[in-house]
């Protein structure tokens, strides 16, 4: 699969599972009707999606400057972090203003959602790696072409 190809497959694979967590989620947590909170999983998951597709991009090219090949757990983290923490800057104002609670509120939610979506994310990612294979920067290369 190209790396192209392989990052959108991946992100609406993740995204499309995540709606169908989170908009349920939300909608408990936060007494709101379904119908409402699925809309706003849906806003959360387009703003998540464009991140993926952007993020994972920038990743992968730090990763293929890398001097180690694979990917770690620690790499693993760090993709984690990198990404979540930058989902967190977008999504907070959005869940606010969806749901007319004030920014910390919002803030505490997005960091409960948050905690979810870091272990998500990194047994998704870990999930289709194995299933998929590794991306051309994390494979390990032939000692032939090196």
């Amino acid at each position: 699969m190209n790396p192209s190809t392989r990052r959108v497959f991946q992100a609406v694979l993740y995204e499309a599972i995540a709606v169908a967590v989170v908009g349920p989620a939300i909608g408990f947590l936060f007494s709101e009707p379904v119908g409402s909170t699925m809309g706003l999983a849906v806003c959360m998951s387009t703003v998540a999606l464009a991140w993926n597709y952007l993020f994972n991009g920038w990743f992968e090219k730090w990763e293929a400057k890398q001097a180690v090949r694979g990917r770690s757990l620690w790499r693993r983290l760090a993709h984690g972090v990198g990404f979540e923490g930058g989902l967190l800057l977008m999504l907070v104002p959005i869940m606010a203003w969806w749901l007319d609670v004030t920014l910390l509120t919002a803030f505490v939610a997005d960091l409960g959602v948050l905690a979810f979506f870091f272990v998500y994310a990194v047994v998704f990612t870990w999930t289709f790696d194995r299933i998929f294979g590794l991306p051309q920067s994390a494979s390990v290369v032939p000692a032939a072409d090196a």
